[in-house]
């Protein structure tokens, strides 16, 4: 039985003398195996630490010599063996949660001085320098020659990058990497990106440019990258749309989606409340959703993108009289704030309903109403903006969205004597 994880031997003895312990441990190999006593000639359990400083290790006597086992955060990794004698605290930490337990179960059965063959030992034998090496944290394969074929990833690293390696797929051994913060697959060939790397729960930063994405998936925005993705870069792939579920990806700091095929934005841009830096330049964009006004941005880059020159009088009517029920309905309850949901009304109901639109007036539309874009200058919602075009300009066409006639009129209105001044 071996274990490795980080470990601190704490001799109890120390306070007494007026001395304290570093508190901090090292890197170690843990075995649990037979040794030959040479003072009694027996062969008894031993659990025997190897760290970098000490190879070959240190042999501590486990039948009848543990005082307490220590498990209050075995789930975190982390336990303490107390033995008798030496007076020592065995401080275990960084451990996989379930090697941990396994291997203080084989403990426990050596102090009771369970019969040997019920133990799953391990010879005591020095380790080998790389055994007992820091975990490592940072990795970066840049050729396709250095890419790991047989040998698996160091389970704890927490930056990954991967690039010009002609990669088709992520590679799941990728995803088991459970500490991961930040994934670069630049400049590959990665044409879908799996479910699973909703899993890889401390992820911050998840970098794909230049691949030959199509689709970025509905199960990612709604994994647990929700809570923890900060900077995504789809830039140079072949997206023509995102889902409207992005917007649930609400942690989004910084969003790059540069030199794709992308013909709209998704409805609820304005809900990422924490973005700060967006570039969507060179894209197929002929107008920004009506939620754009809400986002607060430091810097903004919509360059090279086929914007519309707006005209207040040019106009989809999608009203019709009367407003159905179904229509007033809808609107009274996105208006009123009524709690909904598939358990509750139709699915493609609540689908319709979280694409609500909002009228100058304050109030609601949902799928009856006027449709125009205005011009607005992007200054409004970034405080540095990249120019929109050759021609110097920094406004682009919004998407504007009216429930009645009566407030498309009174639009209309507002425009004309702003006009004439």
């Amino acid at each position: 039985m071996k274990l490795q994880c980080d470990v601190e031997v704490v001799n109890r003895m120390l306070p007494t003398f007026g001395m304290k312990s570093r508190g901090k441990g090292a890197r170690a190999v843990l075995s649990i195996g037979k040794h030959l006593d040479k003072t009694s000639q027996r062969c008894n359990v031993y659990m025997m630490i190897c760290t970098a400083k000490d190879r070959t290790g240190s042999k501590y006597k486990l039948k009848d010599n543990i005082e307490k086992f220590f498990t209050w955060f075995v789930e975190e990794g982390k336990a303490t063996v107390r033995l008798k004698e030496p007076a020592v605290d065995i401080c275990l930490s960084k451990a996989d949660a379930n090697s941990l337990k396994n291997f203080l179960s084989a403990a426990r059965l050596a102090d009771r001085g369970s019969d040997a063959s019920s133990l799953p030992l391990s010879t005591l034998t020095p380790v080998r320098a790389r055994d007992v090496e820091q975990p490592k944290k940072k990795l970066s394969i840049v050729s396709k020659k250095d890419y790991p074929l047989t040998s698996s990833f160091p389970y704890s690293l927490e930056q990954l990058q991967v690039s010009y390696c002609k990669l088709s797929r992520v590679d799941m051994r990728m995803l088991s990497l459970k500490a991961l913060r930040k994934l670069d697959l630049s400049n590959n060939h990665i044409k879908k990106l799996p479910a699973t790397i909703g899993d890889l729960g401390c992820l911050s930063e998840l970098v794909l440019h230049n691949n030959h994405l199509e689709v970025f998936s509905e199960a990612l925005c709604l994994s647990t990258l929700q809570r923890t993705l900060q900077l995504l870069d789809l830039s140079q792939n072949r997206l023509q749309s995102l889902p409207t579920q992005f917007c649930q990806l609400r942690e989004l700091v910084n969003l790059k989606v540069d030199d794709n095929k992308l013909v709209f934005l998704p409805f609820h841009l304005g809900r990422l409340t924490k973005l700060r830096f967006l570039s969507v330049a060179h894209n197929q964009l002929a107008v920004l959703p009506g939620d754009f006004r809400k986002l607060r941005l430091e810097n903004l880059d919509l360059f090279g993108n086929p914007f519309v020159q707006p005209n207040p009088l040019d106009h989809t009517m999608r009203l019709t009289f009367p407003v159905s029920l179904q229509e007033l309905a809808s609107r009274a309850v996105v208006n009123l704030r009524v709690p909904y949901g598939p358990h509750l009304i139709p699915a493609h109901l609540c689908q319709d309903l979280e694409l609500a639109k909002i009228c100058d007036c304050g109030r609601f539309c949902v799928g009856f109403y006027i449709k125009t874009c205005v011009s607005m200058n992007l200054h409004q919602v970034s405080h540095t903006v990249v120019l929109v075009d050759d021609m110097g300009g920094t406004d682009a066409p919004v998407q504007q969205h009216f429930c009645s006639l009566s407030c498309y009129s009174e639009f209309l209105d507002n425009s004309l004597q702003r006009g004439i001044r």
